[in-house]
C-alpha cells in the first residue's frame, strides 16, 4: 500500500519508500525524501521560487532509465502551479513551479534532478543572474575548475560582479553570478565573450569551445547555459550519479585550497553539517539588492 502523507495541508502519495536508488551507497528513496523535506527544503525552495523547472528522472535510479522533461508529467496535481513557457515546438508549452513543500515533495517523489532557467516567470529570457559550468575534460578534474574559477572571479571583480561557486555534484564547478534584469542574450554574449578571454589568458587550461577534442585535460567554460532555452542543475539537488552527490554550494576558500577533488565531492548526509556551519551559501542570489547591472548593458 502507497503510504498518504499530509504536507501542509496537501496530501501526497510517496511510493516506494524502500527501494534503493543509490546502490553504491544503499540510499533508498526514503532517504532521498528525508533529505529534500528536512534538509534541503528551506534554502532549495528560495532558489527554485518563481522559475520553470525541467526535471531530469531517473525512478528505478541512475543506472536505470533516466529521461528529461520540460512538460508537467502526467498526473501532475492541480495545485502544483505552472507556468507558460512558448517554444517553438509549442507555443502553449507549460513548465512546473516549485514554489512551496508540497510541490517539492511532490516533485522529489518523482525521483528527478531539479534544473532551472537563470531568469523568473514573470520576465521569460531576462536573466537575474549568469552562470559559468566549468566542465573538465580527463585527466582534469575539479581541481583545474577551481583554478579557472578563481581567474573567473577576479575578472568578474573587474567588471563591479560578484561570483559564487557550487559544485555541478557531477565532476565540475558552478559559477553564479547575481545581476539586474537583463535579456538573455546579453547575458550569453557577455558570458561568451569572458570564456574566449580566460581561454586567451589561460591557454593550457581553458577551451571555450564544446568541441570534445580540444578537452582533454582542459576544463571547458560553458557560457551557454545563459540561454533563455537552457536549464542549470539546481542549488543543493541530488544528481543522478551513483551516490547521492549534491549540487553543493562552496566558499571561495575551500576552492581556493582544492588540490583533491575528493575535497569538494558532497552527499546529501553532508548538507545538514554543511548548512549548520555556512548558512546558505548562495543566498546573495536571491537578495535583490546584491544584484548590480550587466557590463555594457
Amino acid at each position: 500500500m502507497t503510504p498518504i502523507t499530509e504536507v501542509e495541508g496537501r496530501r501526497l502519495a510517496l511510493s516506494n519508500l524502500d527501494k534503493v536508488l543509490y546502490p553504491a551507497t544503499g540510499t533508498t528513496k526514503g532517504e532521498v525524501l528525508h533529505y529534500y523535506a528536512a534538509t534541503a527544503a528551506d534554502v532549495m525552495l528560495a532558489h527554485l521560487h518563481d522559475r520553470a523547472l525541467s526535471f531530469l528522472r531517473y525512478p528505478d535510479g541512475p543506472r536505470g532509465l533516466r529521461f528529461f522533461t520540460k512538460n508537467p508529467p502526467p498526473g501532475t496535481p492541480d495545485w502544483v502551479r505552472t507556468t507558460p513557457v512558448p517554444r517553438s515546438d509549442d507555443p502553449d508549452a507549460r513548465q512546473v513551479l516549485v514554489q512551496d513543500l508540497p510541490a517539492l515533495m511532490w516533485a522529489a517523489n518523482l525521483v528527478v534532478e531539479f534544473h532551472t532557467h537563470q531568469w523568473r516567470r514573470q520576465t521569460p529570457a531576462v536573466a537575474d543572474r549568469m552562470v559559468f559550468d566549468l566542465d573538465p575534460g580527463a585527466p582534469a578534474s575539479i581541481v583545474e575548475c577551481c583554478a579557472v574559477a578563481l581567474w573567473l572571479r577576479e575578472r568578474l571583480a573587474a567588471d563591479g560582479l560578484s561570483a559564487y561557486g557550487k559544485t555541478s555534484g557531477s565532476k565540475g564547478l558552478h559559477l553564479l553570478v547575481p545581476l539586474e534584469p537583463a535579456p538573455s542574450e546579453d547575458v550569453t554574449a557577455y558570458a561568451r565573450s569572458l570564456a574566449v578571454e580566460a581561454q586567451k589568458a589561460l591557454p593550457d587550461l581553458v577551451v571555450h569551445r564544446m568541441t570534445r577534442a580540444l578537452r582533454p585535460g582542459k576544463v571547458f567554460v560553458d557560457f551557454s547555459q545563459n540561454a533563455a532555452a537552457k536549464t542549470t542543475a539546481a542549488p543543493y539537488t541530488l544528481r543522478a550519479k551513483d551516490r547521492p552527490t549534491v549540487s553543493a554550494p562552496v566558499t571561495w576558500e575551500e576552492i581556493g585550497a582544492c588540490e583533491d577533488p575528493a575535497a569538494l565531492d558532497f552527499l546529501a548526509g553532508d548538507m545538514a553539517a554543511r548548512l549548520e556551519h555556512h548558512g546558505d551559501l548562495l543566498g546573495p542570489l536571491t537578495d535583490a539588492r546584491q544584484a548590480r547591472p550587466l557590463p555594457g548593458g
